[in-house]
């Protein structure tokens, strides 16, 4: 009798086992790539990290000290990939799925100095992408609130931010074109997707001179910097840019 039921216990788990593979595999591919990463730093990454602003970075007019050391610090490394970490401290963007990119490291750097981020500023992120932006963002600023259109995007990188301690960040899903209005007004505001012109709610949602920075257009497409005075804003174009366009209700308008 105990052998029979030993035998039908066996049979029984035969049968279950294939169908546990097969939902865990389903599972690990509807994560997004960028939860598959080594989380270690090492001297030598930071010496990566110090070249990088040297060579890429300094040496192409940013001169934010502040900046410098934010981008000294974060260890982008770990917003990418496994397998783009070697390439982490190259002088380009890289792939994060979803048809996504971080951004190339002089363009983050540049943005950021554009912002002119005091400590006491609450700023918002469109577009969390890898979370790097923001944690360069939380090194300045009092507060971040970062949107992104992809939730499995903003899940790891609410996830990575985390586990790296950036408890002033606050990351959700949803459309980046309408802001975060319960949060207004921002000191800056940073979008890292281009629409063909800049939503007006973000313009909204700027505080008093306060300042927006935001890659603007279709096929050509040029950073700008929107800054609110006397309850007008001034434009100004700084430097022509390739960004990946801006999805949702930008698309509409």
């Amino acid at each position: 009798m105990c052998r029979f039921l030993l035998l039908f216990i066996l049979f029984l788990s035969l049968l279950l086992i294939p169908g546990e593979f097969e939902g865990a595999a389903r599972e690990k591919q509807e994560v997004p790539l960028i939860t598959f990463r080594k989380k270690e730093d090492s001297y030598a990454r930071a010496e990566e990290r110090f070249s990088m602003v040297e060579n890429q970075i300094k040496n192409r007019g940013v001169r934010d000290e502040k900046v410098l050391e934010a981008m000294r610090k974060v260890p982008r490394h770990l917003f990418v990939p496994s397998e783009y970490q070697d390439q982490a401290y190259g002088d380009y963007p890289l792939p994060i799925g979803y048809n996504q990119t971080i951004s190339q490291p002089y363009i983050v750097a540049l943005m950021t100095e554009l912002l002119e981020i005091k400590p006491q500023d609450k700023i918002l992120e469109v577009g969390t992408g890898s979370g790097y932006q923001a944690a360069i963002l939380a090194e300045l600023a009092s507060e971040v609130y970062s949107i992104e259109i992809k939730e499995p995007l903003a899940k790891s990188a609410e996830k990575i931010l985390s586990e790296l301690g950036y408890n002033s960040i606050k990351v959700r899903a949803g459309d980046g074109y309408f802001g975060w209005p319960e949060a207004a007004p921002f000191g800056g505001i940073i979008v890292t997707a281009a629409p063909e012109q800049v939503p007006q709610p973000l313009i909204d949602q700027l505080a008093e001179g306060g300042r927006l920075v935001v890659p603007e257009g279709k096929f050509f497409q040029e950073l700008v910097v929107y800054q609110k005075s006397g309850g007008k804003t001034k434009r100004r174009e700084v430097i022509p840019v390739r960004f990946v366009p801006m999805t949702g209700e930008a698309e509409k308008q």
